[in-house]
C-alpha cells in the first residue's frame, strides 16, 4: 500500500474510532457481531471453555473468496515483531504495538506450537497460544498474574465452504475483577470500540491478502 493511501486508510480509522468511542454503547451490538450470523455469535467454539465466566465477548466475521489453507498463513504469523496484525499500522505505531505490518507470508513464521507467546504490546503481558490446529483453529489466551488487566481469550476458526470459499471468525472473550479499575481496564467502556475498529480492518485486509494472486 502506498505512503498516501496509508495515511488516508489510518485517519479514515482514527475517525472512525472517535466516533465509536463517543457513541459509546449505542452501537455495542453491532461492533460485537460484526459480520457474524446469529448462529455464529451463538455457537460454542474452541477457546470457549477456557474463559466460562466471560464478562462480555465479541464474534466477528468475514466470508473469504479462497480455501483456508491460503487464509491459515497469515494467521499463523500474527503477532508483535512477527508478521503484525494487518490492521491500521500507523495507529499500531503510535501505540507501540508492533514495527510494521508484514504483507507476505513468511515461511519462518508458520511453525506456531502450544505455549508459544505472541505479542500485542511491549508493555504487556504475551497471548500464550492454547490450541493451534493449521488450517483450522488458533486459540490465544491471556491470564495476567496481577494488576488490572482481563484475563482474555483470542480465538479465530476457518470453515470452509461451498465454490472454495472460507469463512473466517474472530471471538474475543474477556473476564475482569469487580473494582473500578479492574472494570476501566478490561471492561468494553474502550476495549470494545477499539478493538472493532482494529479488528475490522485486520479481518478485511487478511480477506484482501488471502485472496491476492499467488
Amino acid at each position: 500500500m502506498a505512503l498516501g493511501d496509508r495515511l488516508k486508510d489510518n485517519l479514515v480509522g482514527a475517525a472512525r474510532m472517535a466516533a465509536h468511542l463517543a457513541t459509546g454503547p449505542l452501537h455495542s451490538h453491532e461492533r460485537r457481531t460484526w459480520g457474524a450470523t446469529p448462529d455464529e455469535v451463538e455457537a460454542r467454539l474452541p477457546g470457549d471453555e477456557l474463559i466460562e465466566d466471560h464478562d462480555w465477548r465479541s464474534t466477528r466475521a468475514v466470508t473469504v473468496w479462497t480455501t483456508p489453507d491460503r487464509v491459515w498463513p497469515w494467521l499463523a504469523q500474527i503477532g508483535r515483531g512477527r508478521g503484525g496484525f494487518y490492521s491500521h499500522q500507523l495507529l499500531e505505531q503510535l501505540a507501540g504495538s508492533l514495527d510494521g505490518n508484514v504483507e507476505q507470508i513468511r515461511p519462518d513464521l508458520q511453525d506456531l506450537h502450544v505455549g508459544d507467546e505472541v505479542r500485542l504490546h511491549p508493555q504487556l503481558p504475551p497471548l500464550v497460544v492454547a490450541e493451534v490446529v493449521p488450517g483450522s483453529t488458533l486459540v490465544l489466551v491471556g491470564i495476567p498474574q496481577a494488576g488490572p488487566l482481563a484475563r482474555t481469550v483470542w480465538s479465530y476458526h476457518l470453515t470452509p465452504l461451498s465454490q472454495g470459499r472460507t469463512r473466517l471468525v474472530e471471538r474475543n472473550a474477556y473476564a475482569h475483577g469487580e473494582g473500578l479499575t479492574e472494570r476501566l481496564a478490561g471492561g468494553p467502556y474502550v476495549i470494545e470500540p477499539v478493538s472493532f475498529v482494529m479488528s475490522r480492518e485486520m479481518l478485511l485486509n487478511i480477506k484482501r491478502l488471502a485472496e491476492q494472486p499467488s
